[in-house]
């Protein structure tokens, strides 16, 4: 049975830093691409950093230079440093893949005040 489990979010002041991590079980994590979403209120889910089985990685235009994606397979783990965050970070965090989406885990709340 597959899992997802984020966390690490929280309530931080505009320009502090966060750290995600996401736990995977159940599918072999080192050989798939994987993606950080985020999905504020009233709006679409969005993906906002990738990285491939070969760390190879790609972010929004609205997080790049400020969150960086990485991983560690043999823990399972995808992570997500999030730097100089904003008030329009403000929404909850998701890990999945790329393509072909597992049931999405309850994500992790992430609130950037001004």
């Amino acid at each position: 049975q597959v899992q997802l489990v984020e966390s690490g979010g929280g309530l931080v002041q505009a320009g502090g830093s966060l750290r995600l991590s996401c736990a995977a079980s159940g599918f072999i994590f080192r050989i798939n691409a994987m993606g950080w979403y985020r999905q504020a209120p009233g709006k679409q889910r969005e993906l906002v950093a990738s990285i491939s089985s070969l760390r190879s990685t790609n972010y929004a235009d609205s997080v790049k230079g400020r969150f960086t994606i990485s991983r560690d397979n043999a823990k399972n783990t995808v992570y997500l440093q999030m730097n100089s965050l904003k008030p329009e970070d403000t929404a909850v965090y998701y890990c999945n893949l790329i393509r072909d989406w597992y049931s999405w885990g309850q994500g992790t709340q992430v609130t950037v005040s001004s």
